[in-house]
């Protein structure tokens, strides 16, 4: 098989809808939110000055088969009913835990088999380790990271410790995986915001592909004027990221969600309703 043929194949692979994949469905979950006082931290080249925006923090369960995945885990429980300070550039809370919307829907802990987390960010793993047992996906890039001193901006280690200390099963992700082998979830590399971010790609049988962002952007005006946070570890990944992601989604057909928008979380049905 020629170098040409294999790329080939692996874009039919992306291009079309298995026929043969698990029943698979998707839950948005609320993980917290963020108030933002200073919208102009989410922008290098100055935008949005004098500008607020609360960020919402979602994260989500999704079902293939009998096996069950999560995709980011949120806050921390430490920011349980946290104040949201005026004076604060960002303040994080959380008003549900993951675990009490998995009882409400009878999902118990110990069926999570799966954990992919989009970046190291600690508004993504917050949660992680109410979940020791679980297999961890996360970027190669940014679990290197992670075992750094100091730590990189945004991440706090102590949140994946039982992946870091070997305690768990950790798969270090380099390029796209499928997640199940069969196209229907698959974790898409977006770098850019961190070194190792992940998009990913969910199909349902009902409402098409959809294509959850991680953090390549956190609101929809990013996309339109190519809007960049000066805390992103790389900006030329960025804004290749989000073009990759744009791409998918018209060419899939996909509903693209920004995980940190509200407007666009609301495009999945809200909780305990699911998306099938």
């Amino acid at each position: 098989m020629t170098f040409k043929t294999i790329l080939a194949a692996a874009a039919l692979s992306f291009a079309t809808a298995p026929a043969f994949a698990a029943d698979v469905e998707l839950w948005r979950l609320d993980c917290g939110k963020v108030v933002v006082n200073d919208l102009s931290l989410f922008s290098d080249t100055f935008a949005y000055g004098g500008q607020k925006r609360t960020l919402t923090d979602s994260c989500y369960l999704i079902r293939h088969g009998t096996d069950y995945m999560l995709w980011d885990t949120g806050l921390s429980k430490t920011l349980l009913h946290a104040g949201t300070p005026a004076d604060a550039p960002m303040a994080p809370t959380l008003e549900r835990t993951v675990t009490d919307q998995l009882q409400e829907i009878g999902v118990a802990p110990d069926r999570i088999a799966t954990i992919g987390i989009s970046h190291y960010h600690f508004d993504h793993t917050g949660q992680a380790a109410d979940f020791p047992k679980a297999r961890l996906l996360i970027g190669k890039a940014d679990f290197e990271a992670l075992k750094s001193a100091p730590a990189p901006f945004g991440a706090e280690p102590a949140l994946l410790e039982p992946w870091l200390n070997g305690k768990a099963p950790v798969e270090e992700v380099s390029g796209d995986k499928d997640v199940f082998g069969d196209g229907s979830v698959i974790m898409l590399s977006a770098p850019g915001h961190t070194p190792g971010s992940h998009a990913l790609l969910v199909r349902l049988a009902e409402k098409g592909p959809v294509l959850l962002s991680g953090d390549t952007v956190h609101f929809e005006q990013q996309f339109a004027n190519h809007g960049v946070p000066p805390f992103n570890t790389d900006r030329a990944e960025t804004l290749a990221s989000m073009e990759r992601l744009q791409g998918i989604a018209a060419t899939l057909k996909a509903t693209l969600v920004i995980q940190h928008d509200a407007d666009d979380i609301a495009k999945l049905p809200a909780f305990p309703a699911s998306a099938r």
